[in-house]
């Protein structure tokens, strides 16, 4: 399949509820309204396709630039190309579950992630924490640093009260994700998630959100999820 009947299939395969559902989340025209469901089987005919990703991710429009994720080739991408991308992701839906998931498929993923998260800008840094969150719910602990990941859990116990609003989201399922899938942090997650306390996040248009990590970890653990890991990032 190539670009224009890449872009056929998904126009037809467009719902107008869908299309108001992602709208209402932060999408913006262009965009077709595709359920991730039904790109499913035209991801299967194509698998992966780099060049094909980059053409789709360039359009701008929602469901294409979701679909090159789907189908893009991780471990063709450079820094640049990473960089690119997290660009031109205008809300956290592109950021966080398009641009880190595929990130979370590479080498370069805790490199890159690690200078999002010092950038001091809301997306990239939303994508950076996400990327973790990926990686930690995939990739055994021994690939990571202890030291490191405990580093990570006092920033966000310091910064996550007066962070970005959509980085709030990520930095407080960082925590919660140390606390489920890195067995030797689990105890340190609970206590920072219990020191930081309810998280408010403040929406357009309808009230406040509370997050509360401490209450989540604590349900996973009564549900035997401790250790949880996918067995692939990309859906």
């Amino acid at each position: 399949m190539n670009f224009e009947t890449v872009m056929q299939e998904l126009e037809t395969l467009g719902k107008e509820r869908t299309k108001k559902i992602y709208i209402s989340n932060g999408a913006h025209e262009p965009l077709f309204g595709v359920s991730t469901g039904e790109m499913k089987p035209i991801a299967k005919k194509i698998k992966k396709n780099q060049l094909l990703a980059e053409q789709l991710y360039t359009t701008g429009n929602y469901d294409a630039m979701y679909f090159a994720g789907v189908i893009a080739d991780p471990k063709a991408m450079t820094e640049d190309d990473f960089n690119r991308w997290i660009d031109a992701a205008y809300f956290y839906m592109l950021s966080d579950y398009v641009v880190a998931v595929t990130l979370a498929e590479t080498d370069i993923a805790q490199e890159v992630a690690d200078k999002w998260i010092a950038s001091g800008e809301e997306l990239r840094m939303s994508a950076g924490w996400s990327c973790y969150c990926w990686l930690l719910g995939n990739r055994p602990d021994g690939e990571f640093s202890e030291s490191k990941l405990a580093n990570m859990l006092e920033i966000v116990q310091n910064t996550i009260h007066d962070s970005p609003e959509r980085t709030k989201y990520a930095m407080n399922n960082f925590i919660y994700t140390v606390g489920v899938s890195y067995l030797p942090l689990h105890d340190k997650a609970f206590e920072t998630a219990k020191a930081v306390g309810p998280v408010e996040v403040k929406r357009d248009k309808t009230k406040s959100k509370f997050l509360h990590a401490s209450e989540n970890i604590q349900k996973a653990v009564d549900k035997g999820q401790l250790g949880f890991k996918r067995n692939y990032v990309r859906c």
